[in-house]
């Protein structure tokens, strides 16, 4: 998947639809910094922050598990520099399948550029050749800011191409490290407060033990209760919340 800002067009080709397509997508509203529970990441946060203004370190990694919240801050950073109306590119490696490496041609011309979930790619040649030549037409203009993802250091990653996971290590990078449940709940607290709701502490702790702990699920999940209690005219209680998910 590739986010663009909405006064950016960039020409790109589907494997399997070879005729070129205008991509200009809206990020998530609902991802940005406010709605990021840090934890332990003040560190990272900051530093994306500054990478949305053109400040600190050129070119940003950082690594963490699946739901941790990798592309939650990708799409606040880019949504950052949208709100200065200037250009940002999010580009969804884990759909690289669906995709054709042409569609990295001219990003280096951009103020921000996000690669997320780089692991998908290790271990294609082609894909990462790709990348390599970016990375090294990015370097070479000397502009804009580089943000990439994985879920482990970029050495750990398993690509074939020495050079690319060398250039990778170049940069500053952080691991993103993942809530524990009582962040958790921090976090789903914060996200029911901006949608306007409040989220009993025990449903909080109900949920935690009764779904899957990654964040996607468990915010996913969340909106889902927001939109039945609201349509039910009812308070999140955790018998609502059994009927509604038939747990």
């Amino acid at each position: 998947m590739i986010h663009l800002a909405t006064n950016v067009t960039v020409k790109a080709q589907r494997v399997k639809q070879p005729a070129q397509l205008s991509l200009a997508v809206q990020l998530p509203d609902d991802e940005t910094f406010v709605s990021f529970y840090p934890g332990n990441n003040a560190h990272l946060i900051t530093a994306l922050k500054n990478a949305a203004i053109g400040q600190g370190s050129p070119f940003l990694y950082f690594w963490g598990a699946k739901g941790s919240g990798r592309s939650h801050l990708l799409h606040a950073t880019c949504a950052e520099v949208n709100a200065r109306d200037a250009a940002a590119a999010y580009l969804s490696l884990d759909q690289f399948e669906q995709l054709d490496p042409s569609m990295l041609d001219a990003l280096e011309s951009l103020p921000l550029v996000c690669l997320d979930s780089l692991e998908a790619i290790a271990g294609n040649a082609v894909w990462e050749r790709a990348l390599f030549d970016f990375y090294n037409r990015w370097q070479e203009k000397g502009e804009g800011t580089l943000v990439v993802t994985g879920c482990s250091a970029p050495r750990k990653l398993g690509l074939q191409l020495p050079d690319l996971a060398s250039r990778l290590d170049w940069g500053v990078s952080f691991h993103l490290e993942e809530l524990d449940d009582e962040g958790k709940l921090s976090a789903l607290q914060l996200r029911a407060e901006l949608r306007g709701f409040k989220l009993p502490i025990d449903v909080g702790r109900f949920l935690l033990n009764r779904l899957s702990r990654d964040m996607r699920t468990l915010l996913t999940t969340l909106n889902q209760l927001d939109n039945a209690s609201f349509r039910a005219k009812r308070k999140l209680t955790i018998p609502f919340v059994k009927e509604i998910l038939e747990l």
